[in-house]
């Protein structure tokens, strides 16, 4: 693995955990599997902050993919 991917990989746990405990200062008995369906709590749903840090989470993941994709790419090409 790549220094690029360990990064991305690291910076997506660290804000999973933002991200958990952020909800659960809303809704404190809130697992992260909860947070896969957080439409299942209108408390989070409509939380700003929240939200924000999920829109974090979810550009580090498309970070991730694209990093991933864009070096099967090059393996292809090479």
């Amino acid at each position: 693995m790549n220094v690029e991917v360990q990064l991305l990989q690291e910076l997506i746990e660290g804000q999973r955990k933002k991200m958990l405990a952020s909800a659960q200062r809303i809704v404190p008995h809130v697992t992260l599997d909860d947070l896969l369906q957080p439409n299942d709590f209108p408390e989070l749903e409509l939380h700003p902050h929240f939200r924000y840090e999920e829109g974090i989470l979810d550009g580090l993941q498309v970070a991730y993919t694209a990093l991933l994709a864009h070096q099967q790419d090059r393996k292809v090409d090479s």
